[in-house]
């Protein structure tokens, strides 16, 4: 029977202060793919793991000016080459008359471009996570936090993870198997 990878190494805190503190020594130690979960939203995490690169806003931006662009030209396309039609004597490309429908087309591929992106870049559907092996993390929807050092970091050793890891005094520390 193969014996399972690692997925990473967990430790267990019963505070999110503790969490905290520990989050902000490991990144400080060179660790960079690193996670933390808690019961609820922990304002400072983000910055004490590392966490500071978004790209829903830039995906939100390419599909608003794609929707934009499809939109005024699908206009011009119908208005100017394919239906031209002089319509009180004004011109065929008339763009006034254009902005309404670019508007919502901007805002509509903006809006479904940010949802698909949010859902790609958390890789989601996930029906199953690695960290559920571990017993004690159903408690973390309760009164416990959890931090993961993922054994996909440069700097990821078994045994020196792990007594790092011990060195900030969690509650307990597992191994996370994939």
């Amino acid at each position: 029977m193969p014996t399972p990878t690692i997925y990473g190494t967990m430790a267990e805190f019963k505070s999110a202060q503790q969490l905290l503190v520990a989050a902000q020594a490991t990144h400080d130690a060179g660790y960079q793919k690193i996670d933390a979960y808690s019961p609820f939203p922990i304002e400072e995490m983000a910055e004490a793991i590392g966490f500071h690169k978004n790209r829903v806003a830039l995906i939100t931006l390419l599909g608003a000016i794609t929707g934009g662009c499809l939109g005024y030209l699908m206009q011009y396309y119908i208005a100017v080459i394919s239906y031209p039609t002089n319509v009180g004597g004004r011109p065929y490309h008339s763009w006034p008359s254009f902005i309404i429908v670019t508007f919502e087309m901007t805002i509509l591929f903006g809006a479904i471009s940010a949802v698909v992106g949010m859902i790609a870049l958390n890789g989601l559907p996930m029906p199953y996570h690695p960290v559920f092996n571990v017993p004690e993390f159903v408690r973390a929807s309760k009164d416990r936090f959890f931090l993961i050092v993922f054994a996909t970091d440069p700097k990821y050793d078994p045994q020196a993870t792990r007594q790092f890891l011990e060195a900030l005094q969690p509650e307990s520390i597992a191994e996370v198997p994939s």
